[in-house]
């Protein structure tokens, strides 16, 4: 296998000992974290870019949204009261309604966050790496066994 050009002078490659070849591969691994960090760190702050300017659409439309369920909860009373309902308890039931529709809102969401699995592929692949890393043979352990 032939050495990359430019990696040793010419006519050092093949007397190169071992403690300069193990240093040479620190420095190369070093080299390659360091650009994957670098990596990262350009993609996590597009991504932050990216997540401030939706959260920052989001919050317009939830306000928005907020104001549109209001006209909508006026009209529904508005409406109760002009099928002869009482003022005070055409503005109770529409009270009535906005509260079952949080209620069944808060239900969906404690569904939604019970049903989060907490990135278990991730975490098996994680350790995966870590045990062969610790043995430093190409052999899969099995997953450690799952503590309750």
């Amino acid at each position: 296998m032939a050495d990359p050009a430019g990696r040793y002078p010419a006519g050092d490659a093949p007397e190169a000992s071992v403690g300069s070849l193990v240093s040479l591969a620190v420095k190369d691994v070093t080299q390659l974290v360091r650009y994957e960090l670098d990596l990262a760190k350009l993609e996590l702050k597009a991504d932050v870019r990216r997540l401030g300017i939706g959260g920052a659409l989001f919050g317009a439309s939830a306000f928005v949204g907020c104001l549109v369920l209001m006209l909508l909860c006026f009209a529904l009373a508005y409406g109760l009261i002009a099928l002869g309902i009482w003022a005070w308890a055409a503005f109770l039931i529409t009270a009535g309604v906005c509260v079952l529709l949080a209620a069944l809102a808060v239900g969906v969401g404690v569904i939604m966050v019970k049903r989060l699995g907490g990135l278990p592929r991730t975490r098996q692949t994680v350790q995966e790496d870590m045990a062969i890393m610790r043995r430093g043979d190409g052999a899969v352990a099995a997953p450690p066994a799952k503590a309750r």
